[in-house]
């Protein structure tokens, strides 16, 4: 009689599965209710690379700026005076992405107190790497050919916005706010004022991967990436292996002297510098707003 009453065993595994809840089937019931409040992406809107701005950079060679027998009255401009234009490059900048970068970028371009070295115009390429980047903008002393940004510059805060790094260095002529490959001496960082304009534009010809996702991209070359090669073929100094091996024993040690001697490495052997800088006003622009 008791047996009679006992379902068959097909019917009691049917009976299992459909109500005994393992610890998976738990987890994915709580996935599919919570997923409302996952955290979104940016649209495709506002990752789009449209173009707002157009700058000119002009480049040129100075061959006395190193000159031994300057006097204490030469600055960087009056050394630079006979010096030889190696070209002229046009950026497109990303304002609607990174508005504050971009911003402070202009500013740099267009503050006409260069006597003070506030702007790029009269600054130093100061590191190239080849195959890979320029680095230009360095902060320091204006009679080097360094820059001293203007007290009225903002703040970046787009520098800890993880959405302004968005944009990856995949190819030549990619410009970005230079915060991983900044190299401004620690003292001058440590200013509660310090503001970051050190840029770099890759030289090509292939990607910066190690750049992405550590640097802000806010433009791109649109004309004169063939100035930007002839500066990436500029000869550096390269130090040997054994001055290397000994500036990293003397960086295990804490002498300070190695950090001062790493700012020599891959410096132009010929003076390249921003001999003007400025905004094209563009009616019709014949290049299209935006960009892969």
């Amino acid at each position: 009689m008791v047996s009679s009453l006992t379902p068959p065993p097909s019917l009691l595994h049917h009976h299992h599965h459909n109500h005994h809840f393992t610890r998976r089937t738990l987890l994915l019931s709580t996935t599919t209710t919570t997923t409302l409040s996952l955290p979104s992406f940016p649209s495709l809107s506002s990752t789009t690379p449209t173009i707002t701005d157009r700058f000119f950079i002009d480049f040129s060679l100075c061959p006395n700026a190193t000159n031994p027998a300057r006097t204490l009255g030469d600055t960087f401009s009056t050394l630079c005076s006979d010096s030889t234009l190696l070209g002229r490059v046009i950026l497109g900048l990303y304002g609607n992405l990174v508005p504050i970068t971009v911003s402070n970028f202009k500013s740099m371009c267009l503050s006409s107190n260069s006597t003070s070295s506030s702007s790029y115009k009269n600054t130093l390429v100061h590191k190239i790497f080849p195959g890979q980047y320029l680095l230009a903008g360095r902060q320091g002393r204006p009679d080097k050919g360094e820059v001293r940004p203007p007290h009225e510059l903002a703040r970046n805060t787009e520098t800890v916005d993880p959405n302004a790094f968005f944009l990856t260095h995949s190819r030549p002529g990619v410009v970005s706010l230079s915060l991983s490959e900044n190299d401004d001496d620690e003292s001058i960082k440590l200013d509660p004022g310090y503001r970051n304009v050190e840029f770099l534009i890759t030289t090509g010809p292939g990607p910066c991967p190690q750049l992405d996702n550590k640097n802000i991209v806010f433009g791109t070359v649109l004309e004169g990436l063939d100035v930007i090669t002839a500066i990436a073929s500029i000869p550096t100094y390269k130090p040997s292996e054994r001055i290397r091996q000994f500036n990293d024993l003397a960086e295990f040690f804490g002498d300070g002297r190695a950090q001062n001697a790493r700012a020599t490495w891959n410096k132009p052997l010929t003076t390249v510098y921003i001999s003007d800088c400025g905004e094209l006003k563009v009616a019709k622009p014949s290049l299209p707003p935006s960009l892969p």
